[in-house]
């Protein structure tokens, strides 16, 4: 569960305790959809400072399944990875896929992106597909529209959210109920919290609330209270960076923060900019995940430790043979050089986006991992 330890103007920091170990608060989560990060290994994000991983239940359940995770050990045992893990419900892909799914109020009726097998994904479904994968830390089904919905697409749709949230919570404590009864040692109890009775054992997985409502004050309020009144082990912000401007995100997040419970971790879904987290960590966040990092290495866009941000791919780097961050938490910028993740990038080396990616991870990760030493130090 979560232990809320220090506040201050910068944020706060905690200890989320799973499964798989106690993370610290604030963190950010690299994202491996179907298990993998392309450009690193998950012996380079250890070593990089990673220490929960997530994965995307819509793609591992189109492949392989959840049936072929669970019979491997669950997602730990599959990919090799013995640290936290979240997934999440897969509503955001299947939302996605406006050309290849019909909604309903029982969930989404959908074809595979792969080769058009008709699948339904719903609270129930997405509950016990994450439960199979064995994750850590998993989210209840929502619908996320776009931010340019009309009100009353988004009304419909936090309607639905807070409906499958309250299906999920029943599927999730019958699924967790059926499995073996924990020894005492493993602290099997319940406890009421916010009018609402929740397991809170570690031996079994943390169930995650996600707050919809567009840019909407009273629909993100209505939607915030109602999930605090079913009781969830932590509460995500969702349906954010989806087109709207940053200050629009934070005045979201200035209505919603100060309604969670204090006593449980708060999660900005799909926020992964280092100016952007600190400011969302100011507000009141705990957790953040993005695919931006490593899609911008990818790209030839290289964060540097001093704050900087540099363009790789220009003709000025071709022949730049100084270090691409000398004082990078990444020992790949340390030796290699700009000339040479240039002419990597330029010719499609995979060592090039090796090179990259661990770059902007190190520096990601270390920037959040920076701001919370602040934090715990009582620094202004």
């Amino acid at each position: 569960m979560y232990t809320l330890l220090k506040e201050s103007d910068l944020g706060r920091c905690g200890e989320l305790h799973t499964r798989h170990g106690t993370l610290q608060t604030p963190f950010f989560m690299p994202v491996g959809t179907a298990g993998a990060m392309k450009g690193l290994t998950l012996e380079d994000l250890e070593m990089l400072g990673a220490e929960i991983l997530l994965c995307n239940t819509y793609h591992l359940h189109i492949r392989p399944g959840e049936d072929v995770v669970q019979e491997a050990g669950g997602l730990h045992g599959f990919v090799g990875w013995d640290k936290p893990i979240l997934t999440d419900s897969g509503g955001f892909q299947v939302f996605s896929l406006e050309s290849l799914r019909k909604i309903s109020d029982k969930g989404v009726a959908f074809n595979s992106h792969l080769d058009g097998t008709p699948l339904f994904l719903g609270a129930e479904e997405a509950m016990t597909i994450q439960h199979k994968l064995g994750a850590d830390i998993i989210m209840c089904f929502d619908h996320c529209p776009p931010s340019t919905a009309s009100r009353g697409d988004i009304e419909a749709a936090v309607d639905r959210t807070l409906r499958w949230a309250a299906e999920g919570k029943r599927v999730h404590e019958r699924l967790c109920n059926k499995r073996v009864t924990p020894s005492p040692v493993e602290g099997r109890h319940a406890a009421t919290v916010h009018g609402s009775t929740k397991l809170t054992m570690t031996r079994f997985p943390l169930l995650f609330g996600i707050v919809q409502g567009g840019l909407h004050r009273d629909l993100r309020k209505k939607c915030a209270e109602e999930l605090i009144a079913i009781g969830f082990d932590g509460y995500a912000v969702g349906g954010l960076a989806v087109g709207e401007s940053a200050d629009e995100m934070y005045g979201v997040l200035d209505d919603v923060c100060p309604l969670l419970p204090k006593d449980a971790p708060r999660y900005l879904m799909g926020v992964g900019r280092i100016e952007q987290m600190e400011q969302a960590v100011a507000k009141g966040i705990d957790m953040f995940d993005c695919v931006l990092p490593m899609r911008e290495a990818r790209h030839g866009t290289i964060y540097l430790s001093n704050g900087e941000k540099v363009r790789i791919l220009n003709n000025r780097y071709v022949r730049d043979h100084s270090f691409i961050d000398p004082n990078s938490p990444s020992p790949f910028s340390r030796t290699h050089k700009k000339s040479y993740l240039n002419h990597l990038l330029r010719s499609g080396e995979r060592l090039g986006e090796t090179i990259a990616c661990a770059q902007n991870m190190a520096v990601t990760l270390s920037s959040i991992r920076r701001l919370r030493e602040r934090i715990q130090d009582g620094a202004k």
